[in-house]
Formats: structure tokens, sequence, C-alpha cells
């Protein structure tokens, strides 16, 4: 079944010069529950526009969002972010990691304004630190964890509240080679333990571990290139 419905979603932004730029037109794109879909295209294309739409972020000029049947630009602000806290796991590619916590501290974020106790949310969160490999590096702070360890901390934090949808923007764009394949495996591990995720991209490698790709170009979904 359809997790996310994308209807006819267009978003224009106001240039400096009174113009206008179109980053999105028309697209309309339904996307399943457990499906692991990468958004490729060239930069300035309008993935990255499409995703902070999908997650929540950013609401469309014209057209609806639906997630799991919920219109969500529909909903107050309020009940909005309290949405994407139930619904949604952010993953960037620059981590977003608080410098004087700790990798357990920063997983705990999401849980804060959460009526958990705090020992269950040490517990929580150094659950998730064992999936993803960092158990015995969780009172590290992020310049005592390399690149992609701080990556794994930020999946860890991004999964840590069990959102439904996992958003990835360009998560392994400032990766080696050898790090981005175990990331991607990681997230093709929890994909397979049922979170669906999207992730923005232009390696056409990445292409090797999603289910679907769906390529944007000028703002319109387009044929995907050949993956050669």
């Amino acid at each position: 079944m359809s997790l996310i419905q994308v209807c006819d979603v267009s978003k224009i932004y106001k240039g400096g010069d009174g113009g206008v730029v179109e980053a999105l037109k028309n697209i309309n794109l339904d996307i399943t529950e457990g499906e692991f879909l990468a958004l490729m295209g060239p930069s300035g294309s309008g993935k990255s526009t499409l995703l902070s739409i999908l997650g929540g972020l950013n609401p469309p000029t014209s057209g609806k969002l639906f997630i799991d049947d919920i219109d969500v630009y529909a909903l107050e602000s309020e009940r909005l972010a309290d949405f994407r806290h139930e619904y949604v796991g952010f993953v960037f590619q620059q981590y977003q990691l608080i410098p004087y916590l700790t990798a357990l501290e920063n997983v705990m974020l999401p849980l804060a304004i959460t009526s958990r106790p705090g020992r269950q949310q040490r517990e929580m969160a150094q659950t998730v630190l064992d999936k993803v490999g960092l158990g015995n590096k969780s009172l590290r702070l992020p310049n005592q964890l390399s690149g992609g360890e701080q990556n794994r901390v930020a999946i860890a934090r991004a999964i840590v509240h069990q959102p439904a949808l996992i958003f990835a923007d360009e998560p392994t764009g400032s990766l080696d080679s050898k790090t981005a394949m175990e990331l991607l495996d990681l997230f093709q591990g929890l994909n397979r333990d049922g979170l669906t995720i999207i992730m923005v991209t232009h390696n056409k490698e990445n292409l090797k571990w999603v289910s679907r790709s769906v390529y944007i170009r000028d703002g319109v979904l387009a044929p995907t290139p050949n993956k050669s």
C-alpha cells in the first residue's frame, strides 16, 4: 500500500531580482511502505526540495502531500511538529551533531520532548548505538569519531524514536567509497527491518542498494538514465 502520496506538488521560489524559480512542477509520486527509494538527479534538479517537502519541512506552493492518509500540510504548525516527530527521522550530509554532547547524548535528543524517564531514554539510545555498531563508543564526543562513525550516530539519532520513515539527504556525499558502502549496507538492513527510506543521491553506484529510483530533472520527473 502507498505510505506516501505526492499529488500535483509544485514549489516556486521568488528570486532576488523579483523573478520566480520553479523548483518543482506538478510532481505526482506514490511511495510504498517498506521501499528504499533513491531520488536521483543533477545539482539543482529539485530533489532536495522534494525531500524537504516529503519530510514536512517545506510546504509546497500548490498540491498536496499525504502520509499514512494524513494531509500533512493541512495540519496546524504544532500538530505538524508532532507529526514529524512521530513519523520521520532525518539524516543530513553534514550530520549536524552537537559537538559538546557525547554520541549517546546526541542520539537522545529526539527523546527529550517525550515523557519517557531519563533512564529509559538512555537505554533506547544505547540500543540503537549498538544496532549501528557504535555501542562501545557511546561516550565519545563527535570530534573523537571518524566521519563514518559520526554518520552512524546521525542514523542512530534518526531512528531512536522509532519513526516509520527515514529521509537521507546525500548521506554518502562526504564519505570514502568503503565507508559509503558500509553506510548503505546499514540502511539496507534497516530497510529489511521494515523502515521506509527515501535517499537523495547523485551517485549511480548507490542504486545497487535501493529497491527503486526516481529521477528528477529541471523540477519534473524524468526517465532514469542508463545506470552504466
